[in-house]
């Protein structure tokens, strides 16, 4: 079986070397650029299935390399590693078409789960069906992008991924077990806090919509239903 291959740019050695070695024994084919200008050539040579790239990189940053290899690759899923956490740098990434974002310093694990779902979602068309719309509500699942009502907001990969099991099941309690499962591989009765705080997160996103809300269901999960008059 061939292998999945990642184009792995990034200007850190040390880091650089951590991950190539932990995603070639998670079985990933990987070829590794240390700079903008290199990883364009390397994409061109090597045809990589994904890009993984850091923002802040000498001679070119990951911005401008993305933006060129969108301009030739529209389809290509990208996800960036970076230090930077200002909304304004989300969002240029996401306008420059990445379809993750993974802020440092980050667990391997937590890479290796998110490129493994950005190449299953590519390998199923994904893309067709990442926008979804509910009422006065639409998630971009693609670019992690909430807008409820007027407003709009910027997701982080987590929350995205709960919205999206919700949307995909309107009206339907969705288990607490099953979010965790999607979002750390696992229902450890530890991460249910973390989860509420989710829950709680996307509730305020979602004030602004006059269609939706987030039910708590008891000792169960939670449900995605249309907003109740107050």
């Amino acid at each position: 079986m061939k292998k999945e291959k990642i184009l792995l740019v990034e200007d850190d050695a040390t880091l650089s070397f951590i991950v190539e070695d932990a995603l070639t024994r998670e079985g990933f084919e990987v070829v590794c650029a240390a700079n903008g200008e290199k990883g364009i050539e390397m994409f061109r040579s090597e045809n990589p299935d994904i890009v993984v790239a850091d923002v802040m990189m000498p001679r070119m940053d990951g911005f401008e390399m993305v933006r060129r290899i969108r301009m030739t690759s529209p389809g290509i899923p990208v996800l960036f590693l970076t230090a930077r956490t200002a909304l304004d740098d989300v969002v240029r990434g996401f306008e420059l078409g990445a379809n993750d974002y993974l802020r440092k310093p980050f667990q391997i694990l937590e890479l290796v789960v998110r490129i493994k779902a950005l190449l299953r979602r590519n390998s199923l068309g994904g893309a067709e069906d990442s926008q979804l719309v509910i009422g006065d509500c639409a998630l971009d699942f693609s670019s992690q992008r909430l807008t409820a009502g007027k407003d709009t907001v910027v997701l982080s990969h987590t929350e995205a991924v709960i919205l999206d099991e919700l949307f995909r099941h309107p009206n339907e309690v969705v288990e607490a077990r099953t979010l965790m499962w999607r979002i750390w591989q696992n229902d450890d009765y530890n991460n249910l806090n973390r989860l509420h705080g989710f829950i709680y997160k996307l509730r305020k996103y979602l004030s602004g919509s006059r269609s939706l809300d987030i039910l708590n269901v008891r000792g169960i999960g939670y449900k995605l239903a249309n907003r109740q008059p107050e």
